[in-house]
């Protein structure tokens, strides 16, 4: 299969997909969309950056062009990724489509929402927790959601959404077409696939517990009191844009004034920030209007900004399949990226965690004290830059 001609779509998608540069597709779309295009329930893994919303988006607008009843959902762990997946949607759509659409996510105005609803939209998509607020008022009716897709389904099981999904699942129709696709695929990702797939095809590309290959990654072992000094000096030496991952939302805004005060061009985003402001600081960066963001987890899945160069973990993640999906944020559809990990003797346990999945069987030596311990870090001796790469300046 090389190009998007050959699945047989309706013209109008056809034509959606042209101008939007959609060529050659990518290998989990030519394994998923021929299946999904037969009707078939799909359980898809790979690897982040590798096409997965076309590998459910073409066949969902595919559906909906060729049969008027039908409706769609999409169910997406994070209000981000909700956003993302409605836009990609909507491009395919086509500007005149008169089918209507619907962003249902927590954040956002419920008034707005409602308007949006009383317009019977044929596409839904949002996060667990407003759907589940619609539901109840009333608001949403799902029997005749015949397309359903769950995104991100292990992330809205690490992050607690069983149980709003157990609610969903009671309002869809039994007859549909399931479409589920996973970063990773434990044990309970399998067996929610066995209570709500009807016989599904299997997908797969690549590893789904390693980065893709593409990225250069670097580890620095350090003390915790010399961290700051280290980030400093790492983002002296990177150019392009960059996301530095921390543990809490508190550090994540603390570091960003930090940052900002040392002349460095950097926002921060987490879970505490309203909808709006997060939707402005993400449009910020993705328009190269600061080139430093430092995140929570929140921004670990689903943020699809082709230009992020590097990854920074000033902290590691509490879950080791986090630091996978951290490090997939660069190195999207082919690119290359860099990601530089800082490892402090408190941090054991986590790298053995990640370092398990990562390479199952292989045994991790005894994680050593940090180089020089107890002496000046080359951070703190370093000229400070003001220019170039690590100020305002934004690279090309």
């Amino acid at each position: 299969m090389t190009d998007f001609s050959q699945f047989g779509l309706p013209p109008a998608l056809t034509a959606s997909l042209k101008a939007m540069n959609f060529t050659t597709p990518t290998p989990i779309q030519m394994q998923a969309i021929p299946m999904a295009l037969e009707g078939r329930d799909i359980l898809g893994s790979a690897q982040t950056g590798t096409g997965k919303t076309g590998a459910f988006g073409i066949p969902l607008v595919a559906r909906l062009l060729s049969d008027s009843r039908s409706t769609a959902l999409v169910l997406t762990p994070t209000r981000e990724l909700a956003v993302q997946v409605l836009a990609a949607i909507t491009q395919m759509l086509g500007r005149n489509s008169p089918i209507k659409t619907a962003l249902l996510i927590g954040g956002d105005s419920m008034h707005g929402q409602l308007r949006q609803l009383k317009q019977r939209p044929r596409v839904l998509v949002g996060t667990p927790g407003r759907i589940n607020d619609h539901l109840e008022r009333g608001s949403l009716h799902l029997h005749e959601a015949s397309f359903l897709v769950l995104d991100e389904m292990d992330r809205m099981l690490d992050m607690g959404f069983a149980v709003q999904l157990e609610r969903i699942f009671k309002f869809l129709p039994k007859q549909r077409q399931t479409l589920m696709f996973s970063a990773t695929l434990p044990d309970n990702i399998l067996k929610v696939s066995a209570k709500y797939l009807t016989n599904p095809e299997r997908v797969s590309v690549g590893s789904t517990t390693a980065p893709v290959a593409n990225i250069s990654q670097e580890l620095i072992r350090l003390p915790q009191a010399e961290k700051y000094d280290a980030l400093l000096q790492q983002l002296d030496q990177r150019a392009g844009s960059i996301i530095v991952f921390v543990k809490t939302k508190h550090l994540a805004d603390r570091l960003a004034d930090k940052l900002r005060r040392e002349r460095f061009s950097a926002e921060a985003i987490h879970g505490d920030l309203q909808q709006r402001r997060r939707e402005r600081v993400i449009k910020a960066f993705r328009d190269k209007r600061h080139r430093i963001m430092v995140a929570t987890d929140i921004a670990a899945r689903g943020l699809d900004i082709p230009h992020i160069e590097h990854v920074i973990n000033y902290d590691l993640p509490q879950s080791p399949e986090d630091f996978i999906h951290r490090l997939g944020r660069t190195a999207r559809a082919g690119a290359e990226g860099a990601a530089v990990s800082f490892l402090t003797p408190e941090d054991g346990m986590k790298w053995r965690a990640i370092h398990r999945l990562m390479h199952p069987g292989e045994k991790l030596e005894g994680m050593p004290r940090p180089a020089g311990k107890g002496k000046p870090h080359p951070a703190r001796n370093r000229r400070r830059r003001r220019g170039g790469p690590s100020g305002k300046r934004m690279a090309a």
